[in-house]
């Protein structure tokens, strides 16, 4: 039996359903077909929890945008922020395979070749929000981690996995 994630978890809140959102992040929930070429393209294996939110929602803007972290980064010293999760595509501008996509981000920003840019961040490219797939090899489980490009690149731990993050996403509200 295929595991379900984000059980009891409740998502008719989450999503800011604005112009902004829908003109660059938004896309058509993806067919099987597309997530193969997708993850040909980018040469990982999606996590399970990640592909069974983009059939819900391809891509967008959360209305709670941070995450609490152990260790500081440029941004704060206790959180990251993302401006939106891309989605599985490649028609938008923000999708995993659109023009300011996770290869754009390694491939012109200088980002490692650890793993998908999944979120981009409010420092408009001088941070992100990746699936980090060094420990668990290009087909397994990876963990979500922020990359800090003002800082050399460094990299530091957010979530154990995609559906540990999302449900860990709070309101800005929480670090005022």
């Amino acid at each position: 039996m295929k595991k379900k994630y984000f059980v009891d978890f409740d998502f008719s809140n989450f999503w800011d359903e604005g112009e902004y959102a829908r003109q660059n992040y938004i896309e058509e929930a993806p067919s099987d077909e597309l997530i193969q070429s997708i993850e040909k393209e980018l040469g990982y294996k999606l996590p399970a929890a990640y592909i069974e939110l983009m059939k819900l929602h391809n891509g967008g803007i959360p209305l709670k945008t941070c995450y609490p972290t152990q260790s500081p980064t440029s941004w704060s010293e206790d959180h990251v922020a993302i401006s939106g999760i891309m989605g599985i595509g490649r028609k938008k501008t923000y999708s995993l395979c659109g023009e300011l996509g996770s290869q754009f981000m390694l491939d012109e920003w200088g980002y490692p070749a650890i793993g998908v840019v999944i979120c981009d961040c409010p420092s408009a490219g001088h941070d992100v929000i990746m699936l980090d797939y060094r420990k668990c090899g290009r087909d397994g489980e990876p963990e979500v981690v922020h990359v800090d490009q003002e800082l050399d690149y460094k990299i530091t731990f957010v979530a154990k996995d995609f559906e540990t993050f999302i449900k860990g996403l709070v309101d800005d509200s929480v670090f005022i």
